[in-house]
């Protein structure tokens, strides 16, 4: 048994969660949909940092999700507790800069696939600066495309109420979780081509729409520190 099998129910039923759970009294809906075994790829809206941490905490199983790489490369003694603390807690560092500089992150990715665990990650790949849904990015497609794992389309509400942008340390504020039936993609095979990949992250993203009932814009989101 390694530290991190320990440290994860460590955070999440001692340290991390009971806090969580009274501070923003989640609510969450469509539990059943997420399989109880298996790989599987948990695709949810981003609206705030703590969403990587609120999903997480309400779901069954462990799950693994993607950290910017910042948050493993701080120097010092505060950063390397910084990126013990997310590697334990599951999180994959990725370079966020984009083309091949993500790729390291998307090989850990499926990974943690094709070894029946969970993975979340949202499509947008980056937070909502005003709220709505934007276009998704095509890199959940490609992992579901290669692996055969179900993909779950999930609805966060309310932690942007919790974590504004520019907020440190979450506020108390009521949490709710929608999730919809899992999908599968075996009728386009394996293939990763550009067409195909968009046209399965379209039908990704509607499904994340429909539980949320944002409203959906039909260009990438940019990250806060481009805008």
């Amino acid at each position: 048994m390694n530290a991190d099998t320990v440290v994860y129910p460590l955070l999440k039923y001692v340290v991390l969660g009971p806090a969580m759970r009274v501070a923003f009294r989640p609510a969450v809906h469509g539990l059943h949909h997420v399989p109880r075994t298996g790989p599987v790829i948990l695709a949810a809206n981003h609206l705030a940092v703590c969403d990587s941490f609120v999903l997480p905490l309400m779901m069954p199983r462990q799950v693994f999700f993607l950290g910017k790489q910042e948050y493993f490369t701080r120097p010092g003694i505060h950063g390397r507790a910084m990126a013990a603390f997310f590697r334990s807690a599951g999180a994959i560092a990725v370079d966020r800069s984009g083309g091949r500089a993500a790729l390291a992150a998307l090989k850990e990715c499926r990974r943690v696939l094709e070894r029946g665990d969970v993975l979340a990650l949202h499509p947008e790949g980056t937070r909502s600066p005003d709220g709505r849904l934007y276009r998704g990015r095509t890199g959940t497609a490609r992992l579901a495309l290669q692996t055969g794992a179900p993909v779950v389309p999930v609805a966060l509400e309310g932690t942007d109420r919790a974590q504004p942008p520019g907020t440190a340390v979450p506020r108390p504020a009521r949490v709710t979780i929608r999730i919809g039936p899992a999908m599968t993609f075996a009728d386009h095979g394996t293939r990763t081509h550009r067409d195909v990949t968009r046209t399965v992250t379209d039908q990704i993203m509607q499904a994340i729409q429909k539980l949320s009932g944002q409203e959906y814009v039909d260009e990438y989101a940019v990250p806060a520190a481009r805008r």
